[in-house]
């Protein structure tokens, strides 16, 4: 483990301000954007002082480039998501607006999340780009474009050819895929739901606001049941007035769904590596199949399919005996480089299905643990809500007893 690595095991990681710049973009024109500030502390002290305390600032698209990278040089990991650029399955009360200071809030939440997952990723923490981000403020983006990520990424279009043309599928890696697509479906009906339901019980709760005020009001002219009216009304305004942290809190458990709702899509990115090895491997395969069909074509002077040089020699005639020797030496040479890339395509494809597995399996693991805790925390709240709810009409009643 290279000092660095060493360094990002003892280190702890925080997202800890969002501030509001304007600067120029790269075509020169002036825009708004949120800077994010990220600071790191060594969990480790040397002599009473601590080994080193740092801190920069990063902007969103700056997460993106982290991100693209670690998708490019690590395709069979399960990358972590970064949290939502704009608002999604939103209800009405909250703000589209991605310069809105509770959504900036929230994405700081999921920027810090970020960080955390690929720190305590086994193989993402060691990386040297990762460790940059944390520490390198100046030329930071020059370094990741020095790595030439960019130019082994692979295309939209090769990935969708892959997609149709793979003869023989992995069939773990299909019901992979058919499993994140279903992820991402349960998922965005239940953010949906969420958000339905938000609705309403902000209604719910503004209309004992409305009790309150009639209750207070009510008060002022009914002389004998005046004190009993307003105790009423002051139970009805605080309840009333709880909605906002209530539904702060829900967006906080929302905000842990969205998570595994773009976690889908990180799924499907590790079977389309896949899907693009073996379509490799295929054409390989096919294209080695084809030299040695020539080369025994030409050893033994019989040609099975229709081809173009079959044509070209019963119109120019036949090969000389030198030129033959020399095409069977030149698809030898051919053949023998095809058989050692498809054995090497083929170490490679056994060799990336092997990884992938282990973090699909180590995804699995976390997801099951934190969704569990998520649900789990999301039922204890609605239960304690509803539990502040009879109590408050249980006061009212005591306070109806006593007029």
């Amino acid at each position: 483990m290279t000092e660095s690595n060493f360094w990002l095991k003892k280190i702890e990681i925080s997202v800890s301000e969002a501030e509001k710049r304007t600067g120029r973009n790269a075509m020169n024109m002036q825009e708004t954007y949120t800077a994010y500030l990220i600071e790191t502390r060594s969990v480790e002290h040397t002599d009473g002082q601590s080994v080193l305390t740092d801190s920069l600032w990063r902007r969103y698209s700056e997460f993106e480039l982290l991100r693209n990278y670690l998708l490019v040089y690590y395709p069979h990991i399960v990358v972590p998501p970064l949290p939502e650029k704009r608002a999604e399955f939103v209800w009405h009360k909250l703000s589209a607006d991605n310069m809105d200071p509770d959504f900036v809030e929230r994405r700081r939440i999921g920027l810090e999340n970020f960080l955390l997952r690929v720190a305590s990723h086994p193989i993402l923490c060691r990386d040297k780009i990762f460790y940059l981000f944390l520490t390198q403020e100046g030329n930071w983006k020059e370094t990741v474009n020095e790595t030439g990520f960019q130019l082994k990424a692979d295309s939209r279009l090769k990935a969708l050819n892959a997609t149709f043309r793979v003869k023989n599928p992995d069939k773990r890696f299909t019901e992979l895929k058919h499993y994140s697509d279903e992820l991402q479906s349960v998922i965005s009906h239940l953010l949906r739901v969420r958000a339905r339901v938000a609705d309403r019980l902000y209604g719910v709760y503004k209309v004992h606001g409305n009790y309150g005020r009639v209750f207070s009001e009510w008060s002022a002219i009914e002389k004998e049941m005046g004190d009993g009216l307003q105790s009423a009304g002051h139970h009805m305004d605080v309840y009333a007035s709880s909605i906002d942290d209530i539904l702060e809190d829900e967006e906080h458990y929302a905000d842990q769904l969205k998570e595994y709702l773009f976690y889908a899509e990180a799924l499907r990115a590790v079977c389309r590596k896949h899907e693009l090895m073996q379509y490799d491997l295929e054409m390989a395969a096919q294209d080695l199949a084809s030299k040695k069909q020539q080369c025994e074509e030409l050893a033994t002077g019989t040609v099975r399919t229709f081809s173009l040089k079959g044509m070209t020699t019963k119109l120019f005639g036949q090969e000389t005996p030198e030129q033959r020797e020399a095409r069977i030496k030149v698809l030898e040479e051919q053949i023998n480089e095809g058989e050692q890339q498809l054995k090497s395509k083929n170490l490679e494809g056994r060799e990336f299905v092997k990884n992938a597995w282990a973090d699909i399996e180590r995804f699995k693991e976390q997801k099951n643990h934190d969704l569990k805790e998520a649900l789990i925390s999301y039922a204890v709240m609605q239960i304690s809500m509803c539990k502040k709810g009879i109590q408050v009409w249980t006061n009212a009643k005591e306070c109806f007893s006593k007029m």
